[in-house]
């Protein structure tokens, strides 16, 4: 086996052109497949601190389109998805009321989210607007740089009230202190009463850019509704979430007159199911992504074993001296299977390599952006890069590596 390793390290050296470019396409096929996987890990691991930072205890309640909803549009002559189409305003602030009073809800608090051009003096900026009810403020662990949260009797008012987000705040004001000025939002103008601490991104959006004002006065006066876009629970015992998700389903369902629990509108899921859910996407896209760069790896299987037949026909008398001076069948197979691994393998390392680098890059930019995005490239990973690198190897590498072993001797010395 070392004599065959040798035998093919001195073959591929022969020309070092065509080994390069004859591997490409299983360094890219291997280097999308680390990227996706890194990417993955990078991505589960936001979402786990995202989750995370409402506590073990917390309960999510999300409006959705009702599937026979769904089901009836789907029907239409409308090419559009239903749920972007139709807006839900069946969770009201009454439902938070109702979840509150619940045996394991310690507290919950409805939101909506709108955006807003905010200004103060000559500056200005579209920024998002953030409305809660004050109970926000005790589930979320949020600080303030300064001032003070609004409280329940400014949220029952719709006083025009608000907290700026760190860069909010840098923007409209510099060095100035921004506490007790009035700003401009939309139409209305707002006393500004506190300052979060710089936070970074909070989910999908970054905390550090948005206002945040008392629920009711971002319905009434900013978006002019009266409903609600989600809603968060907040449980005294963590382990009995999932009993207190379906007394939650049930409270709401006698709400929204609802007695099928297939026309729910709403989705409530606790940590774990959201987290379970995700799971479930993020390996559906996982798999359908690795099975595009399974193409590029065909595509490199078929050119390593087009090259490897024309090395073989290259090599055709030396294949013939070798078998006249004692070289068996076995020999030949062995050696030209060797070659065709370590071209598989050295592009699934080059690959890994390459793979590893955009994943770095992925988790810098993300990090920039003020993302919880670590960098990791699992051992996983690198171990079905480099199986699926020797394993192109082995299968596009045994046909040309028999058509050598078959050769006749005589016949191919006398080959020119």
């Amino acid at each position: 086996m070392l004599s065959a390793f040798i035998q093919s390290i001195r073959g591929l050296r022969r020309n070092l052109t065509r080994t390069a470019l004859t591997t490409l396409g299983i360094i890219i096929g291997i280097a999308t497949i680390i990227l996706v996987v890194a990417a993955g890990e990078g991505f589960r691991g936001f979402i786990n601190t995202l989750v995370e930072s409402f506590g073990t205890n917390a309960v999510f309640v999300q409006t959705r389109v009702p599937p026979t909803t769904r089901a009836r549009d789907a029907g239409s002559t409308n090419p559009a998805p239903a749920d972007a189409l139709i807006a839900v305003t069946t969770l009201k602030n009454r439902d938070i009321e109702t979840l509150k009073t619940l045996p394991n809800i310690e507290d919950a608090y409805g939101a909506v989210i709108g955006q807003q051009v905010v200004s103060y003096g000559q500056r200005s900026k579209n920024a998002f607007v953030f409305g809660a009810d004050e109970a926000r403020f005790r589930i979320d662990n949020g600080e303030l740089a300064s001032g003070r949260p609004y409280t329940a009797a400014e949220d029952a008012g719709a006083e025009q009230v608000a907290i700026l987000g760190a860069d909010i705040a840098l923007d409209l004001f510099g060095d100035q202190g921004p506490v007790g000025n009035i700003i401009r939002v939309g139409n209305h103008n707002f006393l500004i009463i506190g300052v979060y601490e710089r936070r970074g991104s909070f989910g999908f959006s970054n905390d550090d850019q948005q206002i945040f004002v008392p629920l009711r006065t971002a319905q009434k006066k900013l978006l002019g509704i009266d409903y609600l876009f989600f809603a968060i629970a907040q449980t005294r015992d963590p382990d009995l979430s999932a009993a207190t998700a379906e007394d939650m389903r049930i409270a709401l369902r006698i709400n929204h007159g609802i007695t099928d629990p297939n026309k729910d509108d709403f989705l409530v899921q606790t940590q774990e199911q959201g987290l379970e859910t995700f799971d479930t996407i993020l390996a559906g896209a996982t798999f359908l992504l690795i099975a595009v760069a399974s193409i590029s790896l065909l595509v490199g299987g078929v050119g390593i074993m087009n090259i490897m037949y024309v090395v073989v026909t290259e090599r055709t008398p030396e294949i013939g001296l070798k078998k006249a001076i004692g070289a068996s069948s076995q020999d030949i197979l062995r050696e030209f299977l060797v070659e065709a691994v370590i071209l598989t393998l050295t592009g699934g390392v080059i690959g890994i390599i390459c793979g590893a680098g955009l994943a770095f890059v992925v988790a810098k930019i993300a990090s920039q952006l003020g993302l919880a995005w670590e960098f990791s490239v699992p051992i996983s990973g690198i171990v079905l890069g480099l199986g699926v690198a020797g394993g192109i190897g082995l299968i596009f590498g045994v046909f040309p590596a028999r058509s050598a072993a078959r050769l006749d001797p005589i016949e191919a010395l006398r080959y020119e």
